[in-house]
């Protein structure tokens, strides 16, 4: 049997803090064989800093997914070339920096942990079709030797990313979505296998407006005008999944986790 936890988008540096408080202890608790996370958030509610990378993954993280924001710090995109433990969506056109999968060791079991982006609501015009590209990444996982695929498929709604599982459902081992902030209570496992949660939440500060601060989002929203919008830092909650594998790589369990 292989444990996996996947942490939901982890936001700024409330996110940060909780997964260095409570990540060593849930690896105990859990008995979890690898831990990975969206981080498209990490650094300021926008994009990833390689410093801070190095923070998470200093703190147990195996690997680390991305999304929309992952370009948003310029002097990020050269690390995507250089560490394979950092993922981007597959499905930005090329040419483009990094990579969409990666493979990971536990034992002698290769994890193959995927990254896709949505395009409904999400620049569907410049994004290339997931569904396409689930179908090649998922191959290169396979050739490379994964028994296990997880992907992690950033989009904004509930259709497409249950369309995506029932498209994957039988040749992918767990689809998690990650994007809305908001965790949801549908995990379940879908006929041929394959472990489904449409969101695994945010690890971040909840006494917000999914991540932000109430004053700013709420001021843009009465008034239609811009307004600068700053991490909230209080309420802090870590939130994810955890899944359970098989020795044949098929999903045998699927269940949320919350820690405030």
């Amino acid at each position: 049997m292989t444990k996996i936890l996947f942490l939901g988008d982890i936001f700024a540096k409330t996110g940060r803090h909780l997964v260095r408080e409570f990540l060593p202890s849930l690896k105990a608790e859990l008995g979890l064989d690898l831990a990975i996370a969206n981080a498209e958030n990490a650094a300021g509610g926008r994009g990833l800093t390689k410093s801070i990378a190095q923070d998470l993954f200093s703190y147990g993280l195996a690997a680390l997914s991305g999304g929309n924001h992952t370009f948003q710090q310029k002097d990020f995109v050269q690390e995507l070339d250089q560490d394979p433990r950092l993922i981007r969506p597959a499905n930005w056109p090329a040419p483009c920096p990094g990579r969409g999968l990666t493979i990971l060791d536990v034992g002698t079991v290769k994890i193959g942990f995927l990254n896709l982006m949505g395009r409904i609501f999400m620049n569907p015009n410049l994004i290339d079709c997931p569904f396409k590209a689930a179908d090649q990444i998922l191959a290169e996982a396979k050739a490379a030797g994964a028994k296990i695929t997880i992907l992690d498929f950033h989009a904004e709604t509930t259709s497409e990313k249950k369309a995506l599982a029932h498209y994957l459902d039988g040749r992918l081992s767990a689809l998690v979505g990650t994007h809305t902030h908001v965790q949801t209570a549908d995990a379940q496992i879908l006929p041929k296998g394959l472990a489904y949660m449409t969101d695994a939440g945010m690890t971040g500060p909840h006494d917000s407006i999914i991540g932000m601060d109430k004053e700013a989002v709420l001021n843009f929203f009465l008034t239609a005008r811009p307004h600068s919008f700053k991490p909230a830092n209080s309420g802090g909650r870590l939130e994810g999944v955890v899944l359970e594998f098989d020795e044949d790589g098929r999903a045998v369990n699927i269940s949320s986790i919350k820690r405030p």
